[in-house]
């Protein structure tokens, strides 16, 4: 074959695209269970340190089996239905009718024997998505830990969300008052601009230069996804006796 013609290098150009894409493919196949074990440990570790658990990847499934105690789906009334609660798509829920959602819940016990319970959070950030988790004590009402993360905000503004200077102020805050449920509002100003806005039940410092970032995070804790868990946070706040 007269290897300067046009077929020959057509041929050659095919054959390469073949042996490229099969080895991507096989590559990927491959890589597939190590890429969806790291998503796991990944999910299991921001789960654990919403609760204050000093955890590793290396450690991840042991630790969330010790803490996590159990596991649940409920409905956008609060009722629990049948489901795999981690295995729970949260973006896919997102969009889903109110009928349809179907709500994962944790709860976790910890080494001074406190209980706490977990909502793993979803929302849109100023790039990409935004994601996180809140603990709550067994008042359903009271933030324990909050943990925060993003795709793709502005590195030193915005993704400056899952940083514990961040993070930290959230725990103490309240979701409800009363019975009225009001979740958190961030308050841009910098330092203190919540209790400079005299709120320091329901209020949190925005990021500066953030703002954007933390008001899209503001919402993903109000109307875009946590209003879903009102119900069920309604109706075990209610069981509490204080």
């Amino acid at each position: 074959m007269d290897t300067n013609g046009n077929l020959y290098t057509f041929m050659y150009a095919a054959i390469m695209v073949i042996i490229v894409a099969a080895g991507l493919a096989f590559t990927a196949i491959k890589l597939q269970p190590l890429q969806e074990k790291n998503v796991r440990a990944e999910k299991m570790q921001n789960i654990l340190q919403s609760v204050g658990v000093e955890v590793t990847f290396e450690n991840a499934e042991e630790l969330f089996g010790k803490y996590i105690t159990k596991q649940i789906l409920v409905n956008i009334k609060g009722e629990e239905v049948a489901g795999d609660a981690f295995a729970t798509n949260l973006k896919v829920q997102s969009k889903a009718k109110d009928e349809d959602k179907v709500l994962p819940v944790y709860y976790a016990k910890l080494d001074d024997g406190s209980e706490k319970t977990i909502i793993p959070l979803t929302g849109k950030g100023l790039w990409g998505p935004l994601w996180g988790y809140i603990a709550l004590e067994k008042d359903f009402n009271t933030i324990f830990g909050a943990v925060f993360d993003h795709k793709a905000e502005t590195p030193g503004l915005g993704a400056d969300i899952n940083k514990d200077w961040f993070e930290q102020p959230f725990k103490g805050k309240k979701l409800f008052e009363g019975d009225k449920f009001i979740s958190i509002t961030l308050y841009k100003g910098g330092k203190d601009a919540a209790e400079i806005a005299g709120d320091t039940k329901h209020g949190c410092d925005a990021i500066s230069g953030g703002t954007v970032t933390s008001k899209k995070l503001e919402k993903m804790l109000k109307e875009e996804w946590l209003f879903n868990y009102e119900a069920f946070l309604r109706k075990n706040k209610k069981q509490i006796t204080f």
